[in-house]
């Protein structure tokens, strides 16, 4: 069968666009993408064409976004280009040339995209991916240790980038190329192996198939069973999560017993915390908490995860949203109902039932941070104080005559499942302060 069918057959079978939707093509100029742009000509899709001038490769990027314009010009096809600062771009961000062209690269698509949109034009950008690309990514990731995702190459579709070429090799696409006398640009950076991608493709690959003359084929034919595992694998994770998960809020709650009993362990506290910024190696750290005190946690940029009594609890660094806190030591911390200003004072003389109850005056020796701000909940408990017997917070309130609505902003701060503080109310009378207390820990409520 022809490339043309295969290309054609390709792109229904896997739903990837509509013969009525308009394309704009990502064209560098190379063999890969003139063969795209004659494959969608031939097929009669309505396409514009983009190109990325990333000024790394002097007169020679100026003549490949030449040689690109004429190829919109023959294709009678509308011309984007967009010229980017590339090493200035790289340096500035502190990322390698290579991740930070291609973050221009697809920033640039997403915009033509939008604009695209505005004018109930394109849809998809195209680009040239072919097999060899996509195997090529499977064996970097698997040596960068990202898991079953990585394993299964490039999507066919993703979001709204789509690779119509993934089912031909880059043989197919020579030879299609030297059938219709098409003319390409050579990328003289690719016969090099300064970047990881050539690295492979010129050194590592051909390397094993000196040993293994089938390897590149059999990597090829390895990605669709890395998809289909990848399937089974998602379903599965999505199974755990529905069973494990409790969003509550801003916030996921994880019951400590129901999740050490779910295998494989490590696994899944990856699956459950990944997207909140957690990295592998974090793992263990998370695990961990399965065993430790309330008020431990692991920290990514954004989130921590809290061990909470029988939870883990998966909360936002940004406090405002936030409803379980950490309070780690003196200072600041806003919360969704106010600010609470924590600090050492000398210990308070005269008549101690004048402070207000928006400051807390709790014996500094018996308090260790971190603690816990939150939300009061059914079954809390405390020795209010000047009682000597404990009494549910939730019968605390009802005799304080506190409003349905009222009950819903109460929070705590709690200490080892201990409520140190119903805030703006009362203290627990075992941290109060007594006649040996020489340093006092105040926190006050606004």
């Amino acid at each position: 069968m022809s490339l043309l069918k295969n290309f054609e057959g390709f792109i229904k079978d896997n739903k990837l666009f509509s013969s009525s939707d308009s394309l704009i093509l990502a064209v560098s100029g190379g063999i890969d993408s003139v063969v795209l742009c004659e494959l969608c000509s031939q097929a009669g899709f309505s396409f514009s064409i983009a190109h990325c001038n990333f000024q790394l490769r002097a007169a020679e990027s100026e003549r490949d976004a030449g040689f690109v314009q004429s190829l919109a010009v023959r294709y009678k096809a509308p011309f984007h280009i967009q010229r980017f600062e590339t090493a200035a771009y790289a340096a500035e961000n502190k990322l390698s040339i290579q991740v930070a062209a291609r973050e221009l690269r697809y920033n640039w698509f997403a915009e033509l995209l939008d604009q695209a949109k505005e004018n109930n034009n394109s849809k998809w950008i195209l680009t040239a991916h072919h097999r060899d690309d996509s195997v090529e990514t499977s064996l970097m990731n698997f040596f960068k240790g990202t898991g079953i995702t990585g394993l299964r190459g490039m999507l066919p579709k993703k979001d709204r980038i789509v690779r119509p070429l993934l089912f031909a090799g880059k043989k197919e696409l020579i030879d299609f190329a030297a059938q219709e006398n098409l003319s390409w640009e050579e990328d003289s950076s690719n016969a090099g192996i300064k970047y990881t991608r050539n690295y492979f493709r010129n050194e590592v690959i051909p390397l094993v198939s000196k040993i293994f003359p089938e390897a590149e084929a059999n990597l090829a034919d390895n990605l669709a069973r890395f998809r289909d595992t990848e399937i089974l694998y998602q379903q599965a994770v999505a199974w755990h999560k529905e069973r494990l998960i409790e969003v509550k809020g801003y916030e996921v709650h994880i019951p400590v017993l129901k999740l050490r009993q779910s295998m494989p362990l490590n696994t899944i506290v990856y699956e459950l915390i990944r997207e909140y910024g957690f990295s592998p190696q974090q793992v263990p750290a998370v695990v961990a908490l399965l065993d430790s005190d309330s008020g431990k946690y692991v920290q990514s940029l954004t989130h921590r995860v809290i061990r909470n009594r029988k939870w883990l609890i998966i909360a936002s660094l940004m406090t405002e949203l936030a409803a379980t806190i950490l309070v780690e030591g003196e200072g600041t911390v806003e919360f969704a109902h106010g600010i609470i200003t924590v600090g050492r004072t000398s210990v308070p003389t005269g008549d101690l039932t004048s402070i207000p109850d928006t400051i807390a005056h709790l014996d500094a020796a018996l308090i260790r941070f971190p603690l816990l701000l939150r939300p009061a909940r059914q079954g809390d408990y405390f020795y209010p104080l000047g009682m000597k017997r404990k009494k549910k917070v939730s019968r605390f309130l009802i005799d304080r005559k506190v409003s349905k609505t009222d009950k819903e902003k109460v929070w705590v701060l709690e200490m080892d499942k201990k409520v140190l503080w119903v805030l703006g109310m009362r203290i627990d009378d075992r941290f109060r302060i007594g006649p040996s207390t020489a340093d006092v820990l105040r926190i006050e409520l606004k």
